[in-house]
């Protein structure tokens, strides 16, 4: 049996070995190797935790995040193959001092060997950042135009601060967090649930991958009111010192003031009255001037529309030293009037004119025209107030009246020495 075995055993070990070789090459015509190339392979690192150990964050540079890997096998394994299958890996650990770490790559498929898998670069490369972390204003942003007629009386939000991190140097960046709400035409109050943006000190928006909110959304609220525009009412009580006077001028700085509130509350608002109590002219030399906070007049559920104005009104009420003068009327200008039919009468000749005393504010009394000045010597009433029932022939001192503005005050009482006499017969 043996002696048969070994009976032409190279002729048998070729038939063997040209077998091997016929089917190796069948299975080659068969299903042929070729390379298929897939794109955007990300890459991903493992052992990230050792960088988190230290307190520090990474982000893939240099467009090293994505591959693109050739991969060789035969047709029928190849036809198969998904971008997902193929795995490109960094390990952290190996992480070298120029902040690059090799890439490994291998496919879901154990019939492609790894060195038949290749990438377009065999390297990641990383910055790496101390992480850092801080807390930042949220500013209330509000985007359009209420409807005319109304403004935004306040802004608020359930969140005042927000908490970020991530790189030192992206963190740095940040000045500020803003939420933002639409209010365009609006005549009523909004409220939202808003997203969280970023800013930097040029109030630029900043859009990091690597930066972590504690909160990404709040809930935002916008009080819309009406307004209106109102007069400030101003005016004065009391008396100045001796030899001065009130002008009964009193001025509001402003004048008018904004106020915002419901339609319905805005409705019965014509001015702002400030009681005369709070400017008090008692023994004033000079003119008075007193800050009055207006806040403290306005109706409930009514504010000052303009955030920037703090209430407070300067009222100045106007006093100035007494003007006295002396005017002298001409004989002329006195009239005798209701004189008995019986009598003549005639002003003295030694009257060329008649002093007056007058004193008064300066833009009154230096308007007043002495040779525009009449008087008027009232005879009947003169004789009524004397309790004369017949005027005999004589001369009186008779009272005269001139036409001089109220707002002027005359010094003691004018008299004309005037001399009736029976009227001569025919």
């Amino acid at each position: 049996m043996r002696k048969k075995i070994l009976h032409n055993w190279g002729l048998k070990l070729a038939s063997l070995l040209l077998a091997s070789i016929l089917w190796f090459l069948v299975i080659q015509l068969d299903d042929p190797k070729k390379s298929q190339t897939f794109y955007n392979i990300p890459v991903t690192l493992i052992n990230t935790e050792l960088l988190e150990q230290e307190n520090k964050v990474y982000e893939i540079l240099e467009n090293t995040a994505t591959v693109r890997v050739s991969v060789t096998a035969p047709t029928s394994i190849i036809s198969q193959l998904r971008a997902t299958d193929i795995v490109a890996e960094a390990d952290v650990s190996r992480l070298t001092d120029i902040n690059t770490i090799p890439i490994t790559y291998s496919v879901l498929n154990v019939g492609v060997d790894s060195d038949s898998v290749k990438g377009d670069h065999d390297v990641v490369r990383l910055n790496i950042e101390q992480k850092v972390s801080k807390w930042v204003k949220v500013k209330y942003i509000t985007k359009g135009e209420v409807a005319e007629g109304y403004i935004v009386a306040d802004t608020t939000a359930d969140q005042t601060l927000i908490e970020v991190s991530g790189p030192e140097s992206a963190v740095n960046r940040i000045d500020h967090a803003g939420v933002e709400i639409d209010v365009a035409e609006a005549t009523r109050s909004q409220s939202a649930n808003v997203e969280v943006l970023l800013y930097d000190a040029e109030n630029q928006v900043l859009e990091f991958e690597n930066v972590l909110k504690n909160v990404n959304y709040v809930h935002m609220e916008v009080e819309v009111l009406a307004v209106k525009t109102v007069p400030v009412e101003v005016s004065a009580s009391g008396t100045p010192a001796a030899g001065f006077l009130a002008t009964g001028v009193v001025e509001s700085n402003p004048a008018e003031v904004r106020i915002a509130g419901s339609a319905s509350a805005l409705g019965n608002i014509s001015r702002i009255a400030i009681p005369k109590e709070r400017i008090i002219l008692d023994g004033a030399e000079g003119d008075v001037v007193n800050v009055i906070n207006i806040r403290d007049l306005l109706p409930e559920n009514v504010r000052l529309a303009d955030s920037d104005f703090n209430g407070r009104v300067t009222v100045t009420a106007y006093v100035e030293p007494e003007m006295e003068r002396t005017l002298q009327i001409p004989k002329g200008n006195v009239n005798i009037v209701n004189i008995p039919e019986e009598l003549t009468a005639e002003i003295s000749d030694k009257e060329e004119y008649f002093e007056l005393k007058i004193s008064g504010l300066e833009a009154v009394v230096s308007l007043e025209d002495q040779n525009a000045i009449a008087g008027t010597a009232d005879i009947n009433a003169w004789m009524v107030e004397e309790g004369i029932d017949e005027l005999l022939p004589g001369t009186y001192d008779i009272p005269i009246y001139f036409g001089i503005s109220e707002a002027v005050k005359l010094e003691g009482e004018v008299k004309a020495e005037i001399t009736f006499a029976k009227v001569a017969e025919e």
